[in-house]
């Protein structure tokens, strides 16, 4: 009955668990990739510089394969060596060069760069310069009779290169980008049909909150959710058969507690109802005798005998809520209309009380009667005393699928968020409206009054 405290604004935003996953997957596939293009980076720098090596040796041997030609045919070894035939086998953007032992430039040829070599941004550019430096020239010694006459030079452009290695980066990157989306895609579609059990344990674990303990979660194919499966019917399962029996000892307490009051009423009534009978006869006939014989003891005898009528109307006010009348032979809905008279005769017009039966109310077992006639009995006594209300109004509803009954008043205002007291007879309300599967509810209004409401499932007698 009471109000939880709403934890929902405090609590972190969820993130879906499907999403979640499939992110984690995706950022260490993006750090594999990346792996994979720095990899790919690095290994296209190795295969530059081992081409302009491979370039460079085949320069050389061809320069040393002409001058010892020369020197075999007796021409002078000072005549520039003739580096077209190699042009040949040269790649875009590279350059080969012959110098002599002096450092001195003798012979170059570059080949140009492709018309549709596309520049790479400048920022790439500036990081493959600082990486890997490129550019570089490769030196081959041009040896002839094992002495040394020169070095043959191969250099790449850099700016070809750094091209070259862009349009390959590019490329890779691209197939890499769409294999990433795709893996993406694939991956949340996996863990979404993965986790699709997962609404259903939610369904269960939300019916457990209602207070529906038939919940029960069938097996899943996933080991994990099979447990949890496993687990969750275990628990409702003895969740049901423990309140079943607590809402059987329950209803054994409040026989037990019913038939005491009954025993109690029938000692008042027998024992102290008698007293209070003779003594009011006693008091009679002592002011019979005292207004011939003495007179100033006739007021006395009087004041016994409104005291003894007084004592007597408040015992029988107490048998009637001890020993409500015999709901199972008068009916439900007489009983309470007869409660509702009564509570009018006592209090004579300083509270109204009134009733509204809807539907079929008089075909329920006894057991459930007699605990709405004690619920509505005690509502309406609280109302009557502790609320100070003008108007109290009882409404009962029997419909197809659960009884409601009501009790609302116009009482004194008072603080709408504060909890009923114990004291109030709530405890007593509660249980019985438990015991038979039900739930109660009260709620105060800041304008002032208070309405309860005990809902409970709808049992038929058999015809």
């Amino acid at each position: 009955m009471r109000q939880a405290p709403d934890s929902r604004a405090s609590r972190p935003r969820a993130i879906d668990l499907k999403l979640r996953l499939a992110l984690r997957v995706a950022a260490l596939a993006a750090i594999c990739f990346i792996a994979v293009a720095a990899y790919a980076l690095f290994d296209s720098d190795r295969v530059a510089k081992a081409k302009a090596s491979r370039i460079a040796e085949i320069v050389a041997r061809d320069i040393s394969l002409q001058q010892a030609r020369a020197q075999w045919l007796s021409v002078s070894d000072t005549s520039t060596p003739d580096l077209q035939g190699i042009a040949a086998l040269m790649e875009p953007g590279l350059c080969i060069a012959y110098r002599d032992n002096t450092g001195a430039f003798r012979q170059g040829v570059c080949s140009g760069a492709l018309a549709d070599e596309i520049a790479a941004p400048g920022s790439f550019a500036s990081l493959y310069r600082a990486i890997f430096r490129p550019g570089e020239p490769v030196s081959m010694p041009v040896l002839v009779a094992g002495s040394a006459r020169g070095v043959a030079v191969a250099t790449f452009d850099p700016a070809t290169q750094i091209g070259q290695s862009w349009r390959e980066a590019s490329r890779l990157l691209s197939i890499m980008a769409f294999a990433l989306a795709g893996l993406c895609v694939a991956v949340y579609a996996a863990l979404a049909r993965a986790l699709r059990p997962t609404r259903a344990i939610g369904a269960g674990l939300n019916q457990l909150a209602a207070n529906d303990l038939s919940a029960r979660l069938p097996s899943f194919d996933l080991a994990e959710l099979s447990a949890i499966s496993g687990v969750f019917n275990t628990l409702a399962q003895r969740l049901q058969v423990t309140l079943a029996e607590r809402n059987a000892l329950t209803r054994k307490l409040l026989e037990v507690q019913d038939e005491e009051r009954r025993h109690l009423a029938r000692e008042l009534h027998d024992e102290f109802g008698q007293s209070l009978s003779a003594i009011a006869a006693q008091a009679a006939a002592a002011a019979h005798t005292a207004e011939r014989e003495c007179p100033p003891l006739y007021e006395e005898c009087q004041g016994i005998s409104r005291t003894t009528a007084h004592m007597m109307e408040t015992l029988r006010g107490a048998l009637v809520r001890l020993r409500p009348p015999d709901v199972e032979e008068l009916g439900l809905t007489l009983s309470l209309e007869s409660l509702v008279a009564s509570w009018n005769g006592f209090e004579k017009g300083r509270t109204r009380f009134e009733i509204a039966v809807i539907g079929e109310a008089d075909d329920l077992p006894a057991s459930v009667s007699a605990s709405l006639y004690r619920i509505a009995q005690e509502a309406i006594t609280n109302a009557a005393k502790h609320a100070h209300a003008r108007h109290v109004q009882l409404r009962l509803e029997a419909g197809e699928a659960d009884i409601v009954l009501s009790v609302e008043d116009d009482g004194e205002a008072n603080d709408a968020g504060a909890a009923p007291k114990a004291g109030m007879g709530m405890l007593g309300m509660q249980e019985r409206v438990v015991s038979l599967g039900g739930s109660l509810q009260f709620e105060r209004r800041e304008a002032g009054g208070a309405r309860l409401v005990a809902r409970i499932p709808t049992m038929r007698l058999e015809p």
